[in-house]
């Protein structure tokens, strides 16, 4: 066949496509973040996902007080003590979203062709005339003829959940709009998003701010998914808050690209953050439907050669009330793996899906279908040849790490590291292996009291397509002081054993500092 510039193995036969998918100690390479919330709250259902390939756990302020979003994390740390699968914490921000409140919760249904009247007034009930909104300036930043979207979560305006308003009138901080679809809202609270139109209203919410300082720093989080991050500045305010939180500055920022602003200013907002998030609901309203994937196509390859983790939103809506997602939600899943996504995350599906665990476990196998026909070999050399010449030292070794494992075939690579850095780097390349990254704890202080990092770091990297963390045990510091020692190689391999990544006869490829330099070795296993 030809060859071509798809990130697919070729040829693929046509017989493997009828084999039954083989089982596997871990689902896939690619990560899979899930929204913990009213179906997906106890321990039970938490230990099932966490089994099912669930490695960060996302947390949702726009609903939930402080109070129910903690009763789900102490369930979900006792799942992680069960399971003995570690889980990352993303807590996603409010940011300037724009909220209808509906206090009776009685379902409002809207008919085509109708007017209602969308008021700044909350003290007023919601009805099938008139929806009070969070946001007094909307009078003002819309004109005749713009669109707006209702919904409960996210929506595209064709469905009987969501509702797509035209404005036709501004009557002072009213605005008057014709309902263009029958719709039913239930529910107490609603989504409101105008297509490209900024809305002047802070990134990071004083709401936000409460919420991060008290139930961020409570819980140590590992992640912060910046809502509706429209410039690089964003993401320096939000750096600059955590770092004065003290506990918090570890804590990695995502950037959530929402809309059109965020993607204008990609270039700049990926320079700043620590990893990105597309969220492609948001986005597919204001972009027009056939430029939707070339957007994704062109932001996930660019945070691929930057070497940035990044997340793809809203793959298998169908989900959320079906056992089995679409043919097209397949095809979309494994295309975001064959485009380089790190994680795709599930909002809604596990959120108030009936079917949590079996959404996990789907999306889990898809993805590591698709990493089967994942052209390596091609994603390795456009990266080697973006980064160009001459290389940083520790990305030279890096990338060698990831070469020498392809030629011996190798089962894993285990990497010693202690920023995470070293393993960051070897999973930009996208190794057709696994990667054991064994973080080395490291003793520090901050004047009051003597700490052991490690444990961010290696949570850090459950978002990262291909990395599979271990902890160093910090109780005994003689055995990982120095990472030459065998004990510690040993203790990754009995891990690798276990897992069953490891078999005898193997060979498994180390990356790791020998003094103050850095060496890649092949070691072949006995029996």
């Amino acid at each position: 066949m030809p060859s071509t510039n798809l990130m697919l193995e070729e040829p693929i036969r046509m017989a493997s496509i009828l084999e039954p998918s083989r089982p596997t100690i871990f689902p896939a390479m690619t990560k899979i973040v899930g929204t913990l919330g009213p179906q997906s709250q106890t321990v039970e259902i938490i230990s099932r996902c966490l089994k099912a390939g669930m490695s960060v756990a996302r947390f949702d302020f726009s609903w939930g007080d402080s109070e129910y979003h903690q009763k789900t994390l102490d369930n979900l740390k006792s799942a992680v003590r069960n399971t003995k699968k570690l889980c990352a914490v993303m807590l996603d921000t409010v940011g300037p979203e724009l909220q209808v409140l509906n206090k009776t919760e009685a379902a409002i249904s809207l008919q085509e062709g109708s007017s209602i009247v969308l008021t700044a007034d909350q003290t007023k009930e919601a009805n099938p005339n008139l929806l009070p909104i969070n946001f007094s300036g909307l009078s003002k930043a819309v004109i005749k003829g713009d669109t707006i979207f209702i919904g409960q979560y996210l929506f595209t305006g064709n469905e009987t959940t969501s509702v797509w308003l035209e404005v036709t009138d501004i009557e002072g901080e009213d605005v008057v709009c014709l309902v263009k679809n029958s719709a039913t809202l239930s529910g107490q609270l609603y989504t409101l998003h105008v297509s490209n139109i900024r809305i002047d209203r802070p990134t990071l919410t004083e709401k936000d701010k409460q919420v991060i300082s008290s139930w961020g720093v409570k819980n140590n989080i590992d992640f912060l998914s910046l809502s509706y991050t429209r410039h690089a500045e964003d993401v320096r305010n939000a750096r600059d808050f955590l770092s004065k939180l003290g506990d918090l500055r570890q804590t990695q920022i995502f950037a959530k690209i929402e809309n059109i602003e965020g993607l204008t200013h990609f270039d700049e907002i990926l320079q700043e953050a620590d990893g990105i998030i597309l969220s492609r609901g948001y986005l597919g309203i204001d972009l027009p439907p056939e430029k939707v994937f070339l957007f994704q196509k062109s932001a996930l390859s660019k945070c691929n050669v930057a070497g940035k983790p990044v997340v793809v939103t809203r793959v298998v809506d169908s989900m959320t009330d079906n056992l089995r997602p679409t043919r097209a939600e397949a095809t979309d899943v494994a295309n975001a793996v064959l485009d380089g996504c790190d994680a795709i995350l599930l909002g809604a599906e596990t959120l108030r899906g009936l079917y949590p665990v079996d959404t996990v476990s789907t999306v889990g196998k898809i993805c590591g279908e698709a990493e089967k026909v994942f052209r390596q070999d091609l994603y390795f050399k456009n990266t080697v040849k973006y980064v160009g010449e001459p290389m940083s030292h520790l990305e030279s070794i890096t990338s060698s790490a990831v070469r020498a494992a392809i030629k011996v075939r190798a089962s894993v690579i285990i990497c010693f590291t202690s920023s995470g850095r070293a393993a960051r780097l070897i999973a930009k390349y996208r190794p057709t292996m696994p990667v054991i990254s064994v973080v080395i704890p490291r003793l520090k202080s901050n004047q009051l009291r003597w700490t052991f990092s490690g444990a961010f770091e290696a949570r850090q990297s459950l978002i990262i397509r291909g990395l599979f963390p271990i902890l160093a045990d910090p109780r005994h510091p003689a055995e990982w002081r120095n990472t030459t020692n065998e004990s510690i190689l040993k203790v990754a391999l009995d891990h690798g054993k276990a897992s069953g990544l490891v078999k005898p006869h193997d060979r498994v490829v180390i990356c790791q500092k020998v003094g103050d330099d850095s060496v890649v070795k092949i070691i072949e296993l006995d029996d």
